[in-house]
C-alpha cells in the first residue's frame, strides 16, 4: 500500500483530482447579508460511517465534520432510489403526490411552480450544481446560474455574492461496488466484514460489502477536499454546510427497497458561529438530533436559511432558519416503477417503527431489474434462491410478500422480524396504518393510479393538478387499492371485486383486476364464474390499456384455454406502444412475463413489436418493455433448454 497517498497533502490532491475540481483557482470573497450555503451530496449510501457508529467505516472527514456539527439520526429520503428522491429535493413535493415517483419519468410541474434554487438565485444568490440532475420533471424557473460543468463552483460567482454550491459525488454509486479499484484503495478485508442476516454469507457478497465500504472511505476524502477548499478560500466562517447521501447504499434491498436500509440516510449540518441564530433549535456542535426530517423538507429549509419564506404550495417543513417549523411525527416514504419493474408500496417511520404497505404483494420486493442484476451479490442471491439454498431471511425478498409489514427498529435494525401479525403491536400497526391513509388523502397520492392513466387523464393539466380536481377521487381511489391489495385479511371480497371492475372510475378498475391477481393466487378455490366474466368483459373491451393489460394477466392465470387464448390477444394489442403507451406496454409485457409458459403463442408476435413507438416518454423509458421482454424470453429458453 502506498502509505505518501496518505499523508494529508497526497488525500487532498488526490480527492481534488477524483472529484474533478480544479486544484488552485482565485478565491473569492465572501457575502455579508446571507450566509453561503454548501451542499455536499454522495451517492447511493445509507449512514455507514464512523460518525454513526459503523465501526467497519473508515471515515475520518466525516467524522471531523460531525464532531463540530449536528448529526441527523432520522433523516430519510422519501424515495429509495436516485430520481424520484431528488425530485422530492429539488421540488419539495412528495413526488406521488404529482405523479413523479417513477424511475426517469418526465412530469411537468404546474406555471408557477419552480424549483426551489431559483427562488434563491431571484434573491440574488450565485446558485452552482456540480453535477448530477436526474429529476423525474423537466428544470423550471432557472434554477442554477452554473450546472454541470467545471464553472459549477462558488469560485465562479461574483465578488461578494452569496452562494448556494452542490457538489455530487458519485464515488460510492451501486455502479462503483462492482468495478475495478486501486489496490491502495482495497482498505477493508473482505473476511472481516458484517454480512446482513438477509444476504447469503459468500464471498461475492463478502466482497461487494468490502468493496462498498473502500469506496465510502474513497468518498469521505472528497468531502475533506471540498472543505478544504472552503477553508483555502477563507469561507469557512460565513458557510453553513450540509452533508447528505441521496438514499441507502446500492446493494439489493437496500437502493430501490422501501425498507430502513434503502431509505434511512445520514444528514451532518454545520452551522458556524456567525450564523448561529439560523441553526435548529436543537444545534449542538458536535451533537445529534432526534428530530424526523426528510428530503421533502430541504427545499424549504434551504430557503428559511436564506431569508426566503418558503413557497405554500411546498409540503416539507424547514427545521432551521428564520422560517423554522415544528416537527411532524412521521417520515413518509415510497416505492414505484423501479426501471422496468412496476411498484406501489408506501412507508410510514417514526424513531422506533418502521411500516410498509404493500400494494402489489403478488410480486417479490426483488423483482427483476436488470441494472440491479449486475451486482455480483445480487446474482448469487438470486442464484441461491432458484437451488433452494437460502434459508426463510434470505427467501424472503425473492418470494411473493405480505401486504404489511411492521419492524421494530432497535431491537431489529435489519428488518427481518414482521411484527404485523403480532397481537402486542396490534396498536402501533393501526396507528401508522392510519397515518399512510392519511397521507396518501393529504398529498392526494395520484400515484396510485396505472403510469398510463396518469399522463393519459392529465394531457391538458398536469398531474399534480389533476389531483386536485373533481376528475380524482383520491378516497375512492384508495379505497380500491387497499381492498385489492389487503391479502393479509380473511377470505377474498370476490363480490367487491366485481363492483370495482364495474366502476365508472378507471382507477378502481385497475385495482378490481389487479385484486384479481393478488387474490386469485392465494384462493383456495377457482375464480367466482361472475368474476371471471367480468375479467373477460373488462381485458377485451376497456377503454383504459393499463386495465386491459391487467385484467388479461388475471384472465390468462385463472381461466381456462379459451380465456387463455382472449387473454394473450388483448396482450399483443396492448405491448404496440404504437396504439397505446410506453406505460401500457409496459404492463402487457410484465403480464407476458409473469404468464411464463403460457405465453408461448404470442412470444414471436410480441418480439417483433418496436416498443420505442411512442416518443412521448423519455428515451430510456421507451426501452423498459423490450428489457423485460428479453428476460422473459431468456427464461423460456433456459426453461426449454432444460
Amino acid at each position: 500500500m502506498n502509505r505518501d497517498l496518505f499523508s494529508w497533502q497526497g488525500l487532498t490532491s488526490l480527492a481534488l483530482a477524483l472529484a474533478g475540481i480544479p486544484l488552485s483557482l482565485p478565491a473569492a470573497s465572501s457575502g455579508g447579508e446571507h450566509p453561503n450555503i454548501l451542499w455536499i451530496t454522495s451517492e447511493d449510501n445509507g449512514p455507514e460511517l464512523g460518525c454513526y457508529g459503523d465501526s467497519q467505516a473508515i471515515t475520518p472527514r466525516l467524522d471531523a465534520l460531525a464532531s463540530r456539527s449536528l448529526r441527523y439520526l432520522h433523516c430519510s429520503s422519501n424515495a429509495p432510489v436516485c430520481a424520484p428522491a431528488r425530485t422530492t429535493v429539488i421540488t419539495g413535493l412528495y413526488p406521488p403526490s404529482m405523479g413523479a415517483e417513477h424511475m426517469r419519468s418526465e412530469v411537468p410541474l404546474p406555471k408557477g411552480f419552480k424549483m426551489f434554487p431559483a427562488y434563491l438565485r431571484e434573491a440574488g444568490y450565485f446558485t452552482s450544481n456540480r453535477t448530477k440532475t436526474d429529476y423525474n420533471c423537466p428544470m423550471v424557473g432557472d434554477p442554477w446560474t452554473r450546472n454541470g460543468d467545471s464553472e459549477s463552483h462558488w469560485r465562479a460567482r461574483q465578488p461578494g455574492q452569496p452562494f448556494f454550491s452542490v457538489f455530487n459525488i458519485a464515488t460510492c454509486h451501486e455502479s462503483r461496488i462492482r468495478d475495478a479499484i486501486q489496490p491502495e484503495n482495497q482498505v477493508h478485508d473482505p473476511a472481516t466484514m458484517h454480512i446482513p442476516g438477509y444476504h447469503p454469507d459468500t464471498p461475492e457478497v463478502r466482497q461487494d460489502w468490502a468493496q462498498y465500504h473502500d469506496r465510502l472511505t474513497m468518498m469521505d476524502r472528497q468531502v475533506g477536499a471540498l472543505i478544504d477548499q472552503l477553508e483555502a478560500d477563507s469561507l469557512t466562517a460565513d458557510t453553513i454546510i450540509f452533508y447528505w447521501a441521496d438514499h441507502g447504499s446500492g446493494m439489493p434491498r437496500h437502493k430501490r427497497s422501501p425498507y430502513h436500509g434503502g431509505l434511512h440516510v445520514p444528514l451532518i449540518v454545520h452551522v458556524p458561529d456567525k450564523w448561529l441564530h439560523l441553526a435548529p433549535k436543537n444545534y449542538i456542535a458536535g451533537g445529534s438530533e432526534d428530530r424526523l426530517v426528510a428530503f421533502i423538507d430541504f427545499a424549504p429549509t434551504v430557503l428559511s436559511v436564506a431569508g426566503i419564506k418558503p413557497q405554500s404550495w411546498m409540503q416539507g417543513l424547514a427545521f432551521m432558519g428564520a422560517n423554522g417549523q415544528s416537527p411532524r411525527s412521521y417520515n413518509y416514504g415510497f416505492r414505484g416503477r423501479m426501471d422496468e419493474r412496476i411498484d406501489c408500496v408506501r412507508t410510514v417511520s417514526d424513531q422506533r417503527y418502521h411500516y410498509i404497505r404493500n400494494f402489489m404483494p403478488h410480486r417479490p420486493h426483488g423483482q427483476h431489474v436488470a441494472y440491479m442484476f449486475q451486482t455480483p451479490t445480487t446474482r448469487i442471491w438470486k442464484s441461491m434462491h432458484e437451488s433452494n439454498a437460502l434459508n426463510p431471511t434470505q427467501a424472503a425478498f425473492w418470494e411473493r410478500r405480505v401486504s404489511e409489514e411492521l419492524y421494530e427498529l432497535e431491537s431489529d435494525p435489519e428488518q427481518i422480524n414482521n411484527l404485523a401479525d403480532d397481537p402486542q403491536h396490534a396498536a402501533t400497526l393501526a396507528r401508522l396504518r392510519k397515518a399512510q391513509q392519511t397521507w396518501a388523502q393529504d398529498i392526494n397520492d395520484i400515484g396510485l393510479l396505472p403510469e398510463h392513466e396518469i399522463h393519459a387523464q392529465s394531457k391538458s393539466t398536469t398531474p399534480y393538478e389533476l389531483a386536485r380536481s373533481q376528475h380524482f377521487d383520491i378516497e375512492r381511489v384508495f379505497a380500491a387499492a387497499d381492498c385489492a391489495s389487503a391479502a393479509h385479511t380473511g377470505a377474498p371480497a370476490w363480490k367487491t371485486f366485481e363492483e370495482m371492475l364495474s366502476s365508472e372510475d378507471s382507477g378502481v378498475r385497475y385495482w378490481g383486476a389487479t385484486a384479481h391477481l393478488v387474490h386469485g393466487q392465494r384462493a383456495e378455490t377457482l375464480l367466482p364464474e361472475t368474476n371471471l366474466s367480468l375479467l373477460r368483459d373488462t381485458a377485451a373491451s376497456d377503454s383504459s390499456p393499463a386495465v386491459r393489460a391487467v385484467a388479461a394477466e388475471a384472465l390468462g392465470h385463472h381461466g381456462d384455454a379459451e380465456d387463455l387464448a382472449l387473454a394473450l390477444g388483448v396482450l399483443v394489442e396492448v405491448a404496440d406502444p404504437a396504439t397505446t403507451s410506453a406505460h401500457a406496454s409496459l404492463l402487457a409485457v410484465i403480464a407476458f412475463d409473469a404468464l411464463d409458459e403460457k405465453a408461448l403463442p404470442i412470444a414471436a408476435r410480441l418480439s417483433s413489436i418496436n416498443f420505442r413507438a411512442d416518443r412521448d416518454v423519455p428515451a430510456r423509458a421507451q426501452g423498459y418493455a423490450s428489457m423485460v421482454m428479453k428476460k422473459a424470453l431468456e427464461d423460456l429458453g433456459r426453461r426449454d433448454s432444460e
